[in-house]
């Protein structure tokens, strides 16, 4: 199992940038110098926590957590642990999608102020939004270290904005990044791993100190696309972290064709379709479409190198490679990557 920064080394502060935030040269500058910059209450707390209910609403339908429990204080069933890649996961995972709110909590007047400061031109949002939904009592699933270039593609400036909707204690599993770890500019290797994206780069690889905080709704953590950071674990008894993860552009640089998709689109077959049903208004419906945006492919080497190396693995027994070859089995026997895993499944007889 990858070893994390909270379990091994200390985690110390993320450095607060509001002093810059209407500098975007110094902004900028910090994003050059340090790989991140982290903001303090810049998105609405109200609108943040408005979200929050309807999102906690939907897992409580959903049964992800405690029935009787109020759903703000996201108290979760652990018998209904599930992950990203699990079917279970993308049934209640696409409800949420499909919330008009969730989408415009990309499009915000004050998110956009900022990511124009920081980009320093014309944004795009990603029509691609995310959200991450994550257990108590589930630490191997954690999102690994890594770099988001090797998910997202098309632009290397290409930044991530991540915030909690809802308060984030560290032992609630927030995000933590590695100062100075962009600067090798390049993507770094990354192997098989549990957890989101699938993709890992070794500890050993990395020199440094993690820096994380204690989140509060509203704050903002921004990043480039070949900083490493990684989820922390949640090591609450009962509590499921919600968060925003969403990513920026300017508008002249490529993007990758499946950026345009619905986040776990490979999942469930989840269309913009069924996302827009019942919404209010088009004006974020397909917007991007008239942009003459510059659209390139999507390339799997890193994929296929993670999914190479899990059947390796498999082989030899890895039960973390053995569970995630169970999951695509399960959800896509079809497919030339689930019919490998059923092969192996059936060789190794698991």
């Amino acid at each position: 199992m990858e070893k994390t920064a909270a379990k091994n080394n200390k985690v110390e502060e993320l450095r607060v940038s509001n002093d810059a935030l209407e500098d975007g040269d110094e902004l900028r500058r910090r994003l050059a110098e340090e790989g991140y910059v982290f903001l303090k209450g810049v998105m609405e707390r109200d609108k943040l926590m408005a979200l929050r209910r309807q999102i906690m609403e939907l897992l409580m339908q959903g049964g992800w957590l405690v029935e009787g429990t109020d759903p703000m204080d996201g108290i979760a069933r652990i018998d209904a642990q599930c992950t990203e890649g699990d079917t279970a996961y993308s049934d209640v995972y696409h409800q949420i999608y499909a919330l008009q709110d969730f989408h415009r909590s990309g499009h915000w007047s004050e998110v956009l102020r900022v990511m124009e400061q920081v980009i320093g031109g014309e944004v795009l949002p990603h029509p691609q939004k995310i959200a991450r939904l994550w257990f108590p009592q589930y630490t191997a699933h954690t999102t690994p270290m890594h770099q988001d270039f090797v998910h997202f593609q098309g632009s290397i400036e290409t930044y991530t904005l991540w915030g909690s909707v809802g308060d984030c204690p560290i032992e609630l599993g927030g995000l933590a990044v590695l100062p100075g770890s962009h600067k090798i500019g390049q993507v770094r290797e990354h192997h098989f791993s549990l957890g989101a994206g699938g993709l890992a780069v070794d500890e050993e690889d990395l020199a440094g100190t993690w820096l994380s905080t204690n989140y509060e709704a509203g704050d903002a953590l921004i990043f480039p696309s070949l900083t490493v950071h990684q989820a922390l674990p949640n090591y609450t008894e009962d509590r499921l972290r919600v968060s925003l993860d969403n990513r920026y552009q300017a508008r002249d640089r490529p993007i990758a064709q499946h950026m345009l998709q619905p986040h776990l689109q490979g999942i469930s077959g989840f269309t913009w379709e069924q996302c827009y049903t019942g919404w209010e208004d088009e004006e974020l419906q397909y917007y991007w479409k008239d942009l003459g945006l510059e659209v390139v492919p999507m390339s799997t080497q890193w994929g296929d190198k993670g999914f190479a190396e899990a059947l390796d693995l498999a082989r030899g027994g890895d039960e973390r490679a053995l569970l995630q070859l169970r999951r695509i089995a399960r959800r896509d026997s079809e497919s030339e990557r689930g019919q490998r895993a059923v092969q192996l499944l059936d060789e190794v007889n698991v």
